[in-house]
This record gives C-alpha cells, structure tokens and sequence, in this order.
C-alpha cells in the first residue's frame, strides 16, 4: 500500500464504523498482563500514554474517543488538540485523574509504579506488552480495535498492514546480496539496538543483515572499534530531518577511525525518517518500504514502490 493509500484508510476506516455501528454488547477483554477489563460500548474518553497507540487510535477513526495524549504524540497532527498528560516516562497521575477517563491505554515501556497507581485510583488501564517483530504491529491493532470498539476498523488496517510487508518481501525474493547493515539512532555516540529491538528486525525485513543482530541489549553504545572490525556496508541514520541528518553525518565522516569502515569511505551512510520509524505503528511499515528501497534502490526504482508490483 502506497503512502498515498494509506492517506484514503482513515475514510475507508470511518466507512467500515458506519456499518458496525455502535457496540452495545458488554464484552471482557483480557490485556498483556493478564487483567480482565469489563466494558460496554465504545469508551469515549481514553488516555493514550504512547505516541504509537495515539497513532494506531486516530487511524483506526477513534480520535474522538481520545480525551488526552503524551507530550511526544505528534503524529497525527490533530493530536496536539488533546489534553497533554505529561510524557511516556512520567505521566502525570493528577492529570489524569483531572481527565476522569474511562480507558487507559498504556504501552511497554510505560513504568510500572504508575500503572500501579492508576489502578489504584480505580482507572481502568488496558496494558499492551508487545512490540519486538514487525508481525506483532497486527494483534496490536487487533487488540486496540477491540478495547475501544473498533473491531471492524482494526481488521482492515491490520490486512492492508500485513499485505505491504508481503509486497515487500515479494519484491526482494531472490535478492542474492543483503549488505551488512549499522542502525544508528539520531546524535553524537553510536548508539544502536540489539537482537530483541524491532529495529533489528526492521533491517532484516527490508533486506539487510544487522552487524549487532547478536547482541542482547535492545539498546546499546557501541565503540568505533567494533564498528570497524564489523565494517557494515551502510550506515542507517535515524534522524528526525533532513539537517539533523547532515549534522550526524558530517559527525561520522569526522571519525578517523570510522573512514576505514566500507559505508563511510563508499559514502554509504542513508537517512530513515526516525519520527515514522521509531513509532511501533501503522507507518513503520511506511519505513519498511523505504528502507528497503535504501538497501535495494534496483527493487524500488523512483515511481514504482511495493504496493505497485
């Protein structure tokens, strides 16, 4: 599915609502920590503490239902017309509690102390505790779709999600060279992620190897040193713009050592959008296609992504 397409879904999305209607049924949903939640209908005033669940709800049509979200959820843009209720380390209780939701939604990641006290409070807090390989993007939506009443809404975005990942991977079968790859995030310091990061997976799916596949941190700092003795052949910046991109690169071209490496001294070092990217949601699959496209530019030529093969 292209971007474009993926523009239309929000309408196809609020088509498919019109259709179910309302949920009246009460129903008893179990969450990743295996509390049992008992709601009737759609909530109508849910608290997102994810940027990724904020974007997952405002695509599934329930932006209406979202009574506040986290300082860092931008996207989509209506979301900073919702209540801010601090950030996805420290939300505020008392904000929340001034909010009177009727759902929570929190994420892992999000400290537990303060899903605690929420439930302490008597909130209810829908716990979501995925968020490894790509795949798991499904049943997150699955699931968000069930709590908040959007079933019909969640089945199709999670179909339309998981047929771009099957055009991707159509579109690279039969590649004989996945170049070794160094996932950088954004700044100074060569900070990456190991085996149990999505991100890893991430360059495995669009046709890569990760040079730091093996490690077991999900976050790690790694030293020049073992850079250049595993010499990627492209480096994989996630930056958040363009300029932010140059300042990174100019920083790794400044490293005597790191000239030795193949994607320094072959100029090989590639912007990933890091706001898409670093959103365990609908979009990362946006950032599977391009990054695909980055390793794979002979499988992705310009005009001609994987929703079109």
């Amino acid at each position: 599915m292209s971007a474009r397409r993926l523009v239309l879904l929000p309408a196809i999305l609020a088509a498919a609502s019109i259709a179910a209607g309302l949920l009246a049924q009460e129903r008893l949903i179990r969450d990743d920590r295996g509390r049992e939640l008992r709601l009737e209908g759609r909530p109508i005033r849910v608290i997102s503490l994810a940027p990724n669940i904020t974007e997952i709800l405002f695509t599934l049509g329930a932006g209406s239902q979202v009574a506040g979200v986290t300082r860092y959820c931008d996207y989509p843009p209506e979301a900073a017309e919702k209540i801010r209720i601090g950030g996805f380390l420290d939300p505020d209780i008392e904000r929340i509690r001034k909010a009177a939701p009727d759902l929570i939604i929190a994420f892992r990641g999000n400290p537990w102390e303060r899903i605690e006290r929420l439930d302490d409070l008597g909130l209810r807090v829908f716990v979501l505790d995925i968020g490894f390989r790509l795949e798991e993007i499904r049943p997150l939506v699955e699931k968000i779709g069930t709590v908040v009443g959007r079933t019909s809404e969640a089945g199709i975005l999670a179909r339309a999600l998981t047929d771009k990942a099957a055009r991707v991977a159509a579109a690279l079968s039969g590649v004989a060279v996945r170049p070794r790859v160094f996932l950088k995030l954004q700044g100074e310091g060569l900070w990456t992620c190991g085996r149990d990061s999505y991100f890893t997976d991430l360059v495995e799916k669009a046709g890569g190897t990760s040079v730091t596949a093996g490690l077991e941190k999900s976050w790690l700092e790694y030293s020049v040193e073992s850079l250049v003795r595993d010499d990627p052949d492209v480096i994989v910046v996630l930056a958040p713009s363009p300029a932010e991109f140059e300042r990174t690169r100019a920083w790794l071209n400044s490293r005597p050592g790191l000239r030795a490496t193949t994607a320094v001294r072959n100029g090989r070092i590639l912007r990933l959008d890091e706001n898409a990217a670093s959103r365990f949601g609908p979009r990362l699959f946006d950032s599977l296609e391009e990054l695909a496209g980055l390793l794979h530019p002979e499988k992705f030529p310009p005009g001609r992504t994987a929703a079109k093969e």
